[in-house]
């Protein structure tokens, strides 16, 4: 429900204007050292107000270690971070609450939980929790290029390549602002220094549980791995990539980094569509669940007209804890 992987496994919790939200790491090594100082880069990039089209909600996002540090170390014990919410406005909340926002997980949240789910700024729906999977994500970079087999160094970098149907960022950002109207995006991610080898056939496939991982973030409605969908128009003559040498260097990779499910070794590379945020500012129409009618209203507070400006950190952050996880189940087959 709230939990995912398998020996570095993650446990999120907390509602967008709760006290708090947070995540609980099992399985984190012992003896990685960690301060808050290391979180500071990813988590700004992931947060709000920094760029023209993203929420001007802005919250400290100072991580709070409540067990599994010591003196600057993991323990081995189960490593839980906290962000306090201290920038909350609940107030346009309780009047949408009559009619759910069409794109949204209200009426499903209110179905499913029988009213009781915290509604205020989407609750436990909220992107405000990926800031906790931005935090998991620096620690399971820590663990790789501190425990992995590898001699080289694991990186992975995601970048927003396309803004509503547009290459030029800005100018995409622009007219999303002039129209008050949401956009979407594409954001690519390169993943190198691999080694072959981790991953399993079927089910535990690397791109099964990144692709797992990718859509436990609000607001992602697809994914593709190196040519992806264009690969249904290629013959197999142009989409085979050739093996090169025993070291398994490849002349192309249309696989995208991965062969039956397992790393070959070369850069795993895929792309995430994010759908335009479903709060926007334009007037929409939706059923009043008070009036028994179909409606016209405005969603009111604080909001992106652009979430996929802020969504590259966090798919590099969900991916490193895919390849944790991987690391380790790698390393525990070999013992």
């Amino acid at each position: 429900m709230n939990t995912f992987g398998r020996i570095f496994r993650l446990s999120i919790f907390g509602e967008s204007h709760g006290p708090l939200v947070g995540i609980t790491i099992d399985g984190c090594p012992a003896g990685i050292s960690l301060s808050t100082e290391d979180f500071t880069e990813a988590l700004f990039r992931r947060q709000g107000g920094n760029a023209v089209g993203s929420t001007p909600r802005k919250e400290s996002d100072v991580p709070k270690f409540v067990s599994g540090l010591f003196n600057g170390f993991t323990t081995g014990a189960p490593l839980t971070i906290i962000f306090e919410n201290n920038n909350t406005d609940s107030s346009t909340y309780e009047k949408q609450r009559q009619i759910p926002r069409p794109g949204h997980a209200d009426f499903v949240a209110s179905v499913k939980f029988n009213g009781f789910e915290d509604y205020r700024g989407s609750g436990h729906f909220s992107g405000r929790l990926t800031v906790c999977l931005v935090a998991a994500g620096v620690v399971a970079q820590r663990i790789l290029n501190h425990n992995s087999d590898n001699h080289q160094q694991i990186s992975c970098n995601a970048s927003l390549v396309e803004a509503g149907g547009n290459f030029k960022i800005e100018e995409a950002i622009a007219n999303a602002v002039n129209d008050q109207d949401s956009i979407g995006g594409i954001v690519q991610c390169v993943v190198k220094g691999l080694p072959i080898g981790w991953g399993e056939p079927f089910f535990d496939s690397v791109e099964s549980l990144i692709s797992h991982a990718i859509f436990s973030i609000p607001a992602i409605k697809g994914i593709e791995f190196g040519s992806g969908f264009s690969a249904a128009s290629m013959k197999g003559s142009e989409h085979n990539d050739v093996l090169l040498d025993e070291k398994g260097t490849l002349h192309t990779n249309h696989s995208g980094g991965m062969l039956g499910g397992i790393t070959t070794g070369g850069d795993i590379v895929f792309k995430v569509a994010v759908k335009p945020t479903s709060s926007t500012p334009k007037t929409q129409n939706s059923f009043n669940k008070q009036t028994g009618k179909v409606e016209e209203f405005t969603v009111k507070g604080r909001h992106d007209l652009c979430i996929a400006l802020r969504v590259p950190v966090v798919v590099e952050a969900v991916t490193f804890c895919v390849l944790a996880d991987l690391m380790m189940l790698h390393q525990a087959a070999r013992t």
